[in-house]
């Protein structure tokens, strides 16, 4: 997995310094709004992991994404529209599955690119065991007008 991780940051920090090349005079002025959107998506969805997190914080979540958001996990079955993601959220609530036992996120790595950002993150999570570090987990997100339009999750 590791091997993959770093073929797939590779390609990526590729594709960007071509892009970069090919717009030399082009800057991205939105660099740090776009760590910070990524930062509070992060942040938001630590709260709704929590026990006793509510509906609310799970609309927190989406309210920083577009009207057609889409999120992508191959694992997981696939494309999931908006609707479907925050159905799959409020399912997970109601079902107990956010029970405060992811207790961090750590950011391992980060590329910013013109309305992209590529996270490789860990969970820290807490259990009867004690508190472990989760796997190293890829994510990109795609950015449009100053939200997040998609995630493709590569873990």
């Amino acid at each position: 997995m590791q091997s993959l991780t770093k073929i797939f940051i590779f390609i990526v920090f590729n594709l960007f310094t071509i892009h970069q090349t090919k717009a030399q005079n082009v800057t991205n002025p939105h660099k740090d709004s776009l760590e910070i959107m990524v930062k509070k998506y992060y942040d938001l969805n630590l709260k709704t992991f929590q026990k006793g997190s509510t509906i609310q914080d799970i609309d927190k979540i989406f309210e920083l994404f577009t009207d057609d958001f889409t999120y992508v996990h191959p694992n997981y079955g696939g494309i999931y529209s908006r609707k479907d993601l925050y159905n799959g959220y409020v399912r997970n609530q109601k079902s107990g599955q956010y029970n405060g036992e992811i207790v961090a996120i750590k950011v391992e790595n980060k590329i910013i690119g013109l309305n992209v950002v590529v996270i490789e993150r860990k969970y820290i999570i807490k259990n009867e065991e004690g508190v472990k570090t989760g796997e190293l987990q890829v994510t990109l997100f795609e950015f449009k007008q100053g939200k997040i339009s998609k995630i493709f999750e590569y873990w």
